[in-house]
């Protein structure tokens, strides 16, 4: 069982997130700045974030887990409605380990989570 943080300002889509991850310890947040809190204090395997967020962004959040070194060992899965060849790289250069687009498949969702979670932390 894993711990893992999902930020989304939609609550539906936490929900469907939450259900997914079934099994797991799961934290959410609303926004960026709690979802970042939340990382910090909690030091998760996982972090699902969304780009679009109210106070922070899911790439500045990503960016910032990745600039401290205490948060070394989260993983990091964008899940954004983004899917710009541009945004994705951005996602990729800001050090997301894996970025899915919404709509998404509940059972690619988990299958990736698993495959992330399975891979020895840094």
């Amino acid at each position: 069982m894993a711990k893992i943080v999902v930020a989304d300002d939609d609550p539906e889509i936490r929900e469907v997130v939450v259900e997914c991850l079934a099994g797991h310890t799961v934290l959410t947040a609303a926004d960026g700045r709690i979802a970042l809190d939340l990382i910090r204090a909690q030091k998760p395997d996982l972090a699902i974030l969304d780009i679009m967020m109210p106070h922070r962004d899911g790439v500045t959040v990503c960016r910032a887990v990745r600039a401290d070194a205490t948060l070394a060992g989260v993983r990091i899965m964008i899940l954004t409605a983004q899917e710009k060849m541009a945004e994705v790289e951005e996602g990729f250069d800001a050090g997301a380990d894996d970025y899915l687009t919404k709509p998404f498949s509940p059972k690619v969702l988990a299958a990736r989570v698993g495959l992330l979670l399975a891979k020895p932390k840094p």
